[in-house]
């Protein structure tokens, strides 16, 4: 059986968006950071309810996040998928910290509400990248891209 990069992308998005959920979860439940709340962040950004922004959280996490991963995760063969996962998730904190949160009222890199949200952020913004290319590379192992016709002639 064979799996496009972007469809593996788009898998192991929606696996690092499950993993962050959970993360979210453990987080809200022992009253960490609260002032860290992506859900009530989007649901704030968009005026949307609860379950409207946990879809917002799947959608980014699944199809823009995802798909970007998938398509450019094939460019480079080294470093390992995991790796490149780190590197993206840094990158897409970065991106994050410049245009979401200040069109969310946060400020840049969150400063209106706290120095550490910026670090917090990163911590969630690495475990997803972590799980997003480590999910990417098992899917590769296992669901390898349809290899290229062959021209008969």
């Amino acid at each position: 059986m064979y799996m496009s990069n972007p469809m593996r992308g788009a898998v192991a998005g929606f696996v690092a968006s499950l993993v962050l959920a959970g993360v979210f979860y453990f987080k809200s439940s022992y009253d960490l950071m609260p002032e860290v709340n992506i859900i009530r962040l989007l649901a704030n950004f968009g005026s949307l309810g609860e379950g409207s922004a946990w879809a917002d959280h799947f959608i980014v996490g699944s199809l823009i996040w995802g798909l970007t991963f998938g398509a450019g995760a094939s460019l480079t063969p080294h470093p390992p998928a995991w790796v490149k996962g780190i590197i993206f998730g840094i990158f897409a904190w970065l991106l994050t910290m410049v245009t979401f949160m200040p069109v969310a009222g946060s400020g840049f890199f969150g400063l209106k509400v706290g120095p550490m949200v910026a670090v917090w952020m990163l911590v969630l913004h690495v475990i997803f990248g972590f799980v997003l290319g480590l999910t990417y590379g098992l899917l590769t192992y296992c669901f390898p891209e349809r290899p290229p016709e062959v021209a008969e002639g």
